[in-house]
């Protein structure tokens, strides 16, 4: 073991010689001093059996000085003195140190030429730097095992996050077997907070597109990029063992909606009191709001998402907004306890189709589980739209521009709604947008026309008087309304209806807000009307 004091005392080429022993990288191009750090160091991390050993002093003592002044005309007349094999490496050592100690007795008898070098001779601090590097010796081991310590208590902290952190996503299947679970916060599109799932475990436990999967999770190792998921706690609110012999949402039977969404909250909100009367909506029905531009369609949806999160907390309500303006998007996220699921108009037609998709199935997931789920869909046009961009094309274009296969997948998503027998149900208002000026937008409305089951039509006439909510009393329904109303109520509102038919749609409305300003609930309204 060699200190930095031997070191600098050394001539260069034998410095080289101690890099080359102690296995030191391209020390041929290093100069002196960088070649004593790199020595040293490399002496800190060799353990102390593969040293080389250093010759004792004792034996370079016990030369004769005859010797001494043998070494220096040896060296003159061979500058290199011949090299021993190279494993012999402790020849080697004795040489050396003779060849130093001769040198300094020669330079001791020339001190004319140099003055500067008889200060050399304090080399006969040695012992204390011999005690110097048994200490280092003794703390350096210690050193290394603190490291080896250390670094087995920090892989065994990451084994120990294990289990520790529990999260939930909507998983979505690659073609390849495996899949994520994608975060809501990234619209279930792909995102840094994607957890893996291996294709074991989806085989395990049935799993699909649009489960709702949660579970405990791992950090990801070295090399891999993802969390994964360890153990499944439960999918869609359940037990694994419960979602096992679940029936496909294709095979499910649908049956007319049968219990009535009760939106009436405050008597100064008209638009849900009006709705609950004349368009009731029921868990498994397929509405749509017909809007004329600015008609206060998005305040109306707003106002519905709030009635149904605050009268059924039972039912898991999401609003999908496609193709809309972000701050609007920002709004409803904040007025409304609701999950908001959103693509902007600045995004592309792509996103729209597969945010909307990855929706739909966790939407069905859900229902083959037995939930009730509310989408609130704004808009079905623009979703149309985006289907009509992304679809390859058929060769056959209908008026307006729209392909004929566009249409398949947004009708599919519109269809989706149903109540189900024995089960839960998936309930979907739409909004259809129309006179908008576009040819593609009329195709579009005049295809989901007869598809859904309730029908609300907004008039731009009240709303240019600003008369809210601007809804067409005659024009908007629900099939089989008999089976969410009594039958005294039905008769109550035909009777209304029949009053009003002879009125065009703004004094309809006038009528009804003048009549129903001073009653606390439907009820109380409808049994008003005798007098």
């Amino acid at each position: 073991m060699y200190n930095i004091e031997e070191l600098k005392l050394r001539l260069l080429s034998e410095l080289k010689e101690i890099a080359e022993n102690l296995g030191v990288k391209n020390f041929k191009k290093l100069n002196k001093q960088d070649l004593i750090y790199a020595i040293l160091d490399q002496q800190a991390i060799t353990p102390d059996e593969k040293l080389p050993k250093k010759a004792d002093s004792e034996k370079a003592e016990e030369k004769s000085p005859e010797e001494k002044k043998e070494a220096p005309k040896e060296r003159e007349q061979n500058q290199k003195p011949p090299r021993g094999p190279r494993n012999d490496k402790s020849d080697r050592r004795p040489k050396r140190e003779n060849v130093t100690e001769a040198a300094e007795s020669s330079k001791e008898d020339a001190p004319q030429e140099k003055p500067e070098r008889p200060e050399r001779p304090e080399r006969k601090k040695e012992p204390k730097a011999e005690n110097q590097d048994s200490g280092e010796k003794q703390e350096r081991p210690e050193r290394k095992d603190n490291r080896r310590n250390k670094k087995q208590e920090y892989n065994q902290n990451i084994k120990d996050f294990d289990g520790l952190i529990e999260n939930e996503g909507v998983l979505e299947m690659m073609q390849d077997g495996y899949g994520f679970l994608r975060s809501s916060d990234y619209n279930y599109l792909a995102s840094p907070d994607d957890i893996y799932v291996s294709p074991s475990q989806i085989k395990l436990f049935g799993l699909k597109t649009g489960d709702t999967v949660k579970g405990q999770i791992r950090p990801p190792k070295e090399g891999e990029k993802y969390f994964a998921l360890l153990r499944v706690e439960s999918v869609n609110g359940k037990t694994t063992e419960e979602i096992r012999d679940r029936v496909a949402f294709e095979y499910l039977t649908p049956l007319f909606p049968e219990e009535k969404l009760k939106l009436s909250t405050k008597p100064s909100l008209m638009s849900t009191r009006i709705l609950d009367m004349f368009a009731p909506i029921g868990k498994g029905q397929r509405g749509m709001i017909v809007a004329q531009p600015k008609t206060g369609k998005t305040v109306l949806l707003k106002e519905i998402a709030n009635a149904i999160a605050e009268n059924h907390p039972e039912c898991y309500l999401i609003i999908l907004l496609i193709d809309e303006r972000p701050e609007e998007v920002t709004d409803m996220a904040r007025s409304v306890k609701a999950e908001v699921i959103s693509s902007t108009f600045d995004e592309q037609a792509e996103r729209h189709v597969k945010v909307s998709n990855i929706v739909l199935e966790k939407a069905k997931r859900m229902v083959e589980c037995g939930h009730d789920v509310v989408i609130l869909l704004d808009s079905i046009t623009r979703l149309a739209r985006a289907y009509n961009t992304v679809v390859p094309s058929s060769g056959k274009i209908l008026s307006g521009g729209v392909d004929a296969n566009a249409l398949h997948k947004p009708k599919r998503f519109f269809g989706a709604a149903r109540n189900v027998e024995n089960g839960g149900s998936l309930s979907i208002i739409a909004t259809a947008l129309i006179e908008t000026g576009s040819k593609m937008d009329e195709v579009i409305f005049e295809e989901f026309k007869g598809t859904g089951n309730m029908e609300l039509q907004l008039d731009r006439k009240l709303s240019n008087k600003r008369v809210y909510p601007a809804i067409d009393v005659p024009a908007s329904g629900t099939r089989r309304e008999d089976l969410l109303m009594s039958k005294e109520e039905l008769q109550r509102v035909w009777i209304l209806r029949k009053f009003m038919a002879d009125m065009n749609s703004v004094e309809a409305m006038e009528f009804l807000l003048d009549r129903m300003k001073g009653t606390r609930d439907n009820n109380e309204f409808l049994i008003s009307m005798n007098g």
